[in-house]
Parts: structure tokens; sequence; C-alpha cells
């Protein structure tokens, strides 16, 4: 897999930001570009390779649906942004609409591989995806609250002066307003975010730090108009994760049958992550309340699939 042959569908900000950072990270062997702006894939191509003297070797090309037969991982950024003070959910009809058209030409072509979903709302996609396909349920995974939680560990960091790469926790739930911490399993260090900041202080950071990684797409979004970075490095680490089969940790979008008590819906929770997709569902001993709030989560997902299906 450290070959792989991956294909992108979706060359708007997310989709270039994530091809940029395949080519500076040295992740897979090709990369072909789907979009319906054919002029604007061939220019990023051309841009890409100019890279190529100071990154290192890669196949990259202008793609058609006909090369997914060949494609070991295909990420789809494709659909309409979110707009400022718009939801994720909000986007569903259209995107809906476009996932539908771009899975048919997808399985039309023998594809037999992983697909990473990004576009939004992507639990209810990623479920949609798995259902439209029928590919196994490890081979169909959504980024989900990867991000999230990455912006999550960020904000501790600068909240507390430690390094992010030394703070591990989790979101879960939707990628959307029905997220939530996992504060159980957030740690600094090794030590337990409970035990590391105690006392009233504590408390309200936590709340303070949910709350702003709950809303910081629409804060960015209102600034800048899209986010991209954020989202591309973490479809970037999650390729790199299954191209060198390295059985990651992360929150992501996937298949739950009757993990948490939750089935048909795909939703964002801890997972191992490899070289044939999702390797095992980690199941959280959750107190009450985060078991409610992700039951919670999933039936607000379940409810918005169904308008689609």
């Amino acid at each position: 897999m450290k070959t792989a042959n991956i294909l992108l569908i979706g060359d708007g900000a997310i989709g270039s930001s994530y091809a940029f950072n395949l080519l500076t990270a040295g992740i897979g062997g090709s990369l072909g570009i789907i979009d319906v702006n054919a002029a604007r894939v061939q220019g990023d191509v051309e841009d890409l390779v100019d890279a190529l003297p100071y990154t290192g070797q890669k196949n990259i090309y202008a793609a058609t649906y006909a090369d997914a037969q060949y494609a070991d991982l295909i990420v789809i950024t494709a659909g309409v942004a979110q707009k400022p003070g718009e939801t994720r959910l909000q986007l569903l009809q259209k995107n809906a609409s476009i996932i539908k058209s771009i899975t048919s030409q997808i399985m039309a072509n023998h594809f037999d591989g992983i697909i990473l979903v990004a576009s939004n709302p992507v639990d209810v996609l990623t479920e949609l995806v798995l259902q439209l396909t029928g590919l196994p349920k490890n081979h169909v995974l959504g980024s989900g609250t990867a991000l999230d939680s990455a912006r999550l560990r960020s904000e501790i960091s600068r909240r507390y002066n430690v390094d992010a790469r030394s703070v591990h926790g989790y979101i879960m739930g939707e990628h959307g307003d029905s997220e939530f911490p996992v504060w159980d399993y957030t740690t600094i260090g090794g030590q337990p975010i409970k035990q590391f900041v105690s006392g009233a202080r504590a408390e309200q950071d936590r709340e303070a730090i949910g709350e702003r990684v709950k809303t910081a797409a629409y804060s960015i979004i209102e600034k800048k108009g899209a986010t991209f970075y954020g989202i591309a490095a973490s479809l970037t680490r999650l390729t790199a994760a299954i191209v060198n089969d390295e059985r990651a940790a992360f929150a992501m979008s996937v298949h739950l049958d009757g993990e948490y008590g939750l089935s048909g819906v795909s939703i964002g929770v801890p997972v191992i992550l490899g070289g044939d997709g999702l390797a095992r569902i980690l199941q959280l001993k959750l107190n009450p309340e985060d078991q409610k709030r992700l039951a919670d989560s999933a039936q607000v997902l379940k409810d918005n699939l169904a308008a689609v299906l």
C-alpha cells in the first residue's frame, strides 16, 4: 500500500490542499484528481508536478471515473461548501445528490478498495455511500470527528501551554452541533485532564473548550469563507495510516452494528485504522451522560439519513 493508487474526487479548497499535503508528505505512489471543473484539475496537476523535484517522485494526473478500477483508496471531498451561519446538516439535500452521482460512477467502474468521505454532512453521507456501494463496512469510512479531536487537542495545548502532541482525547458523535468531548478519556502526558487541572476553574475551562471546538468551523467560515487546512491535514494523516498500515487510533465516522448500543448509523467513535480500513472499533466505557449524548447524536443522524434514502 505504500505505492497506493489514490483517487481524489473534488478539487476545491479542501481537495487541492489535501493533494499538496500528500505530495509534500510523500504518501502514496500515484494521485489522480477528478472534478467537474476539468480546467482547474489540469492546472492543479501542472502546479503539483512543478513541486516534484523538491518532494519526491509521484504520478499525478487528471483522472476519470474509469480510473476507479485501479484505485486502492478514493477520497471524496466534492460537494457544496458550508456557508456562513449554515449548519452541516443543512447541506444534506444538495450534497446527497452529488454523492449519489459520484458513488454510482465509482461502482460502475468495478471499484473494490477503500472510500474515505470528507464531504459534509460527513456522517450521513458516509452511511449513504456504504448503503449505495454495498462495500464492506470496514472499507467505507468518514473523516468524522478526526478534525474535531485535533481541534480539542490544539485548544487544550494552547490553554495549558503544553505540546499538542502530548494531549490525547476524542470528540465523539456527529461532526457537527451534537458532538461532544469525552473528558473521562482525555489526558495530558498520560495524566487525566481532570487531575491535571482541578477545581471550579477546570470545569469552566472544559465547558469553554468544548464549545470552542464545536463552533470552530463557524468562526473560520465567517472570517475566511471556508475551512480547508485543518481537514486537509486530517485527511492526510488518515491516508498515511491506511497506506502504511499503521493501525493507529483516531475518532472517525464508521458504521455501528451494536457497538455503544447503536446500529444502522455511521457516527464518530474511536477506531483503529490500518491497511484494510477499519481494523477495530474501540468501545470506551462511557458514563451515562456521554452515552446519552452519543445516542441523541445518532438519532439526529438517522433522522437526516431517512430524508435522503
